[in-house]
């Protein structure tokens, strides 16, 4: 039987844990860790937006940050041994409907082509607005997610 998921508001003690989840990922690495801060973190959920967690026995397991100010995902990663059980999904929801709440028509995000992640937004429905060989954009409606 599955652990029980909480999903709920992140705070600045989660800091910690949600960038040992960002710097433990196999794909979308980071080639300078040093540029994302504690800082960053810490002004995405208290300045430019509102970030969630999902804990599971008291542990954070997976993270997402909305940024109000560009209408956009700022970041989304699970653990990967939790990887799979709808948890993304959801955190992804939570950011999206704040973004749709605070008067976003659409909500904007950006990730690495041919990834997992490039794969999980396009089935999530968003629409796939811009293809380099370095990003790839996806933009998603309000009108899609009322529909």
């Amino acid at each position: 039987m599955r652990e029980p998921v909480l999903f709920r508001q992140a705070t600045p003690a989660d800091i910690p844990a949600m960038s040992a989840i960002r710097l433990a990922v196999r794909e979308n690495i980071l080639s300078d860790p040093s540029r994302v801060t504690d800082q960053m973190y810490r002004d995405y959920l208290e300045l430019a937006g509102r970030g969630w967690v999902a804990q599971v026995d008291g542990a954070v397991v997976g993270f997402c940050y909305a940024d109000q100010d560009n209408a956009s995902i700022w970041a989304l990663f699970i653990s990967e041994e939790y990887e799979g059980r709808g948890i993304a999904k959801r955190l992804l929801r939570l950011a999206v409907d704040w973004l749709f709440e605070q008067g976003k028509a659409s909500v904007y995000l950006t990730t690495t082509p041919g990834t997992r992640a490039d794969r999980f937004y396009a089935g999530q429905g968003w629409t796939r607005t811009l293809v380099s060989e370095r990003e790839a954009g996806f933009r998603i409606f309000k009108t899609i997610i009322e529909d």
